[in-house]
């Protein structure tokens, strides 16, 4: 029997300071080298015992309710561990919606992380940390990522994780365009230009193989990169598939000023932190 009876996640955001695409898999995944870092801008999830089939509830109207939504699935897998029969009922998740939708930023997969450990709690479901991982990882490469927080690295396709030391403490501008780009399109995008930048990191080391792809089908990524270090910012790059575009500051009022220059009415700018591990798992356990 559940211990509780109404559950409040945080699900943090997740930037990609680096990301290679070293090649396509014998699967059909491609094989990937990542630094993941999680950021201080979430969605808040609550999850409530409430009569009826199981419903998901968002604010924001892009956001799919149905079992698009990675929380859905979340919920199928967590009620076939609890041995459960029939379809999830009698839970409702309503989801306060701040990570934008498709900009690379993992809210999907965060709030899927989120939604797998409420959902156990919930339904009274003890699963070891293994298992968890791995039905995390068949609901998404980088789901995983969102147990640990922080700065690690990911490989294969973003699901096999080693924590790095996190790195120093920085303010982050998150432009978003006024469109998304959906994952499977930006590796295709990839696939079709045949881009290969393996081997050809520049000299900071930190590129996205996919942002000139992405870049190819939406010029204004690399002009939103380009403008972020015209205002200073130490590292710009798009974030993931895309289409957020981030660039890190050491200062604040820097950052303040870069999100002014950078307004628009056909994008998004938000400012927000980077966030530690120990911190990180400190906020998302509220």
């Amino acid at each position: 029997m559940a211990a509780e009876r109404s559950i409040t996640r945080q699900a943090f955001a997740k930037i990609n300071l680096d990301l290679r695409v070293l090649g396509v898999r014998p699967d059909g995944y491609h094989e990937l080298r990542t630094t993941f870092q999680s950021i201080a801008l979430a969605d808040t999830l609550t999850f409530a015992h409430a009569l009826g089939p199981f419903r998901i509830l968002c604010d924001d109207p892009a956001c799919p309710v149905d079992a698009r939504n990675l929380v859905w699935r979340a919920a199928e897998q967590i009620w076939k561990a609890a041995r459960r029969r029939g379809k999830p009922h009698d839970v409702t998740v309503r989801i306060a919606k701040r990570i934008p939708i498709e900009a690379g930023l993992g809210g999907g997969s965060s709030d899927a992380a989120a939604a797998i450990q409420a959902l156990a709690a919930l339904w009274g479901v003890k699963l070891s940390r293994d298992r968890r991982r791995r039905i995390a990882a068949e609901i998404g490469a980088d789901v995983p990522y969102f147990f640990e927080g922080g700065t690690a690295l990911g490989e294969g396709r973003g699901d096999r994780l080693v924590p790095l030391p996190d790195i120093t403490p920085a303010w982050v501008v998150v432009t978003v365009p006024g469109f998304g780009v959906s994952t499977k399109e930006a590796f295709g995008w990839w696939d079709d230009a045949q881009v290969r930048q393996v081997g050809r990191a520049g000299r900071d080391g930190h590129v996205n193989d996919l942002q000139l792809a992405v870049a190819g089908r939406h010029p204004i990524i690399n002009k939103l990169v380009a403008a972020l270090k015209r205002e200073g910012a130490f590292r710009a790059s798009l974030s993931g598939s895309g289409s957020a575009v981030f660039g890190l500051f050491r200062r604040k009022v820097d950052a303040e000023r870069a999100s002014v220059a950078l307004a628009g009415r056909r994008r998004r700018v938000l400012l927000t932190r980077t966030i530690d591990r120990p911190t990180y798992r400190r906020l998302a356990a509220k």
